[in-house]
């Protein structure tokens, strides 16, 4: 999309200090204080999506791979899902694009199902294992 000024581990590697944190690629042409602050505006939309099923958003469960932004505010998602047949696949997607569309200043959102690397445990938040009890 743009160049960046902050590079991440690559998508779907997970982080050893916080797993279930995506990789981020922010535009250098928004000024910092307001990437940070459209940045935190985002997740922050992102944990108000959760699968029906599991009771811990798909932020702490580490579905989110990638969030891209723009210096036109447009933001990319990559998501996955636990399981590839997971009964809310079609919809889900839509539920993430309505929540970061959300976000003020974020002119536009497009959200990629990715299936690879695929999802496992070990991508969740220490929050998340404890929600469900997977220590």
């Amino acid at each position: 999309m743009s160049e960046t000024t902050q590079e991440k581990k690559p998508a779907g590697e997970a982080n050893e200090m916080q797993p279930n944190r995506p990789d981020l690629s922010l535009a250098p042409a928004i000024p910092p204080e307001e990437l940070d602050r459209l940045t935190d505006d985002i997740v922050a939309a992102l944990k108000t999506v959760f699968d029906p099923e599991i009771p811990v958003d798909i932020y702490e469960l580490g579905l989110i791979y990638k969030i891209d932004i723009d210096d036109n505010r447009f933001v990319a998602v990559d998501m996955t899902l636990t399981a590839p047949g997971c009964p809310v696949a079609g919809e889900m997607p839509k539920w993430v694009e309505n929540a970061v569309s959300a976000v003020g200043g974020v002119s536009g959102v497009k959200v990629d199902m990715v299936f690879d690397p695929p999802w496992d445990q070990s991508r969740m938040s220490d929050e998340a294992k404890v929600a469900l009890d997977m220590w």
